[in-house]
């Protein structure tokens, strides 16, 4: 019993001396917790209820404020309403009967030709009325029967028979463009494997998912040597943009589990040229081994696994605008003021992005409007930061997005030093979007070598769709020919460099 008192105690004692010697957070600190657990709630609410888009309209005046935040105490100024009354000549709108547009030409056409029921005999044909309608009739199987005569020598010297031409899986009964058909509608129309079984069995064809993830695999390894040609010329280009994605992985070793993997996207945009590279982490291991010998301007966001590669003295590392916007659209419940004038700034730099492209300037051209456009802005931009970092709490969404874009800025304003460079990642990004709307569909790959040929069509795909190429045809035209295509000249088959021999 004494033995149990003496140990309470002791405990109690311990608890006072714990509480004593233990420094009481200061104002400043509770300040800022308090500001962190704020940002928290607003960001848990924004991915809860509300919008992702980062649509900006700014809310104050962008003159207000050059170099400080003087002007912008009150965050809501007072409204003054005014009553305005005027008269103004407004010329008639030409009222303009509803049209369409017309259909594609070359589109085949069924031509139905109805008479008068009255009897036209003895009249002339002065015209027609023509009436377009646009109609669909399904996909469906259809069997192609090889039929190879053989002969007989005279004499017994044997027999003969038409050669049998390369088919994609052989002694498969997939043909290419069934083959073409399962991968378009996997990795660009998003539809899993299963639901094609659904519909092929609407068509009385019975196919195994087994059977199909078998067809697959052979695709791919059909076009892994075009694979391997369209990364040597990503790896080659000047200038790339290089993100990363997620992709679920089942995990062999886990049953019921996924394993987290990553696509790692390099873009090159002088080019339009993408691959992508499945890693099983995020670690930077991924990206060193694939640029070990890439020199030139890699463009990223601010990961760390980047750092790496762009310390090498061949690399220039290039910064993205749109990464460092995220972050003060992100701080707008934390800060309105200052993320709204730093919204604004921004909306003006790309304004004279979007000039340049509706404009269709060179790059010369480009480099000149935004050294005489651009850099005014960049340097407000940077004045600013310098000045508003030394008066925000370090931990709030504003002190983050301060602090990220200073880290970043000799990359952020890099890119108005050449005419080819873009101002951010949003190029790679659409690549990417491909990735997010098929993982909402079929939702994990079943396997790393699945994720991996997954890369494979993906990066294709997204070269194809830069290319203006239509995905059926230029694969169904590979599956028809590459089996038997000189190795030396597979590039021939990339989309950039692909002509479809069959235009309708």
């Amino acid at each position: 019993m004494l033995k149990t008192v003496l140990a309470f105690l002791i405990l109690y004692v311990y608890i006072i001396f714990i509480e004593t010697t233990t420094p009481k957070p200061t104002y400043d600190e509770l300040l800022a917790e308090v500001a962190y657990l704020k940002a928290e709630l607003a960001q848990l609410r924004r991915l809860m209820f509300g919008q992702k888009r980062e649509r900006f309209v700014p809310l104050i005046d962008m003159t207000q404020m050059e170099m400080g935040l003087a002007d912008l105490k009150i965050a809501n100024p007072p409204v003054i309403e005014q009553r305005i009354e005027y008269t103004r000549q407004k010329p008639r709108a030409v009222s303009r009967p509803p049209s369409r547009n017309p259909l594609p030409a070359s589109l085949p056409r069924e031509e139905i030709v109805i008479e008068p029921s009255e009897d036209v005999t003895g009249m002339k044909k002065i015209g027609a009325e023509i009436t377009e309608e646009l109609e669909y009739t399904p996909g469906k199987l259809f069997v192609k029967r090889y039929i190879r005569p053989k002969y007989a020598r005279p004499e017994g010297e044997g027999v003969i028979i038409g050669a049998l031409p390369s088919r994609p899986i052989d002694k498969g009964i997939a043909g290419p463009g069934l083959l073409a058909h399962v991968l378009i509608s996997k990795y660009v129309d998003h539809l899993p494997l299963d639901r094609q079984r659904q519909q092929f069995r609407r068509q009385e064809v019975e196919l195994a998912e087994s059977t199909l993830c078998d067809w697959v695999k052979a695709s791919c390894e059909l076009l892994q040597p075009l694979s391997e040609a369209l990364r040597g010329e990503v790896l080659r280009a000047p200038y790339l943009m290089a993100d990363e994605t997620p992709i679920r992985v089942l995990d062999s070793g886990q049953p019921g589990k996924c394993h987290l993997g990553y696509h790692w996207v390099y873009y090159a945009p002088l080019a339009r040229l993408a691959y992508f590279d499945y890693q099983p982490s995020r670690s930077r291991d991924g990206p060193q081994q694939m640029l070990k010998n890439f020199a030139g301007y890699l463009q990223t966001d601010g990961y760390i696994a980047y750092e790496a590669i762009t310390c090498r003295p061949e690399v220039t590392a290039l910064g993205c605008m749109a990464h460092a916007r995220r972050y003060f659209v992100e701080a707008k419940d934390n800060d309105l003021a200052r993320a709204d004038w730093m919204l604004s700034q921004m909306q003006q730099l790309y304004q004279i992005e979007r000039q340049a492209r509706e404009a269709n300037l060179s790059h010369d051209e480009r480099y000149r409007l935004r050294q005489e456009s651009a850099r005014p802005i960049l340097l407000t931009i940077k004045a600013w930061l310098d000045q508003q970092v030394r008066e925000v709490l370090p931990k709030s969404d504003m002190g983050k997005a301060i602090g990220y874009t200073l880290g970043q800025w000799p990359k952020l304003e890099k890119y108005i030093s050449d005419g080819r460079f873009e101002i951010d990642n949003n190029l790679i990004e659409n690549a990417i979007r491909p990735v997010a709307l098929g993982r909402k569909n079929y939702l994990f790959a079943g396997s790393h070598e699945g994720a991996r040929r997954a890369a494979l069509i993906y990066s294709l795909m997204a070269t194809a769709r830069r290319h203006g190429v239509e995905p059926f045809a230029y694969l169904k035209d590979l599956f028809s020919r590459i089996a038997d295509y000189p190795h030396r000249r597979i590039a021939e088959l990339l989309p950039q460099n692909w002509k479809n021999p069959s235009p309708r």
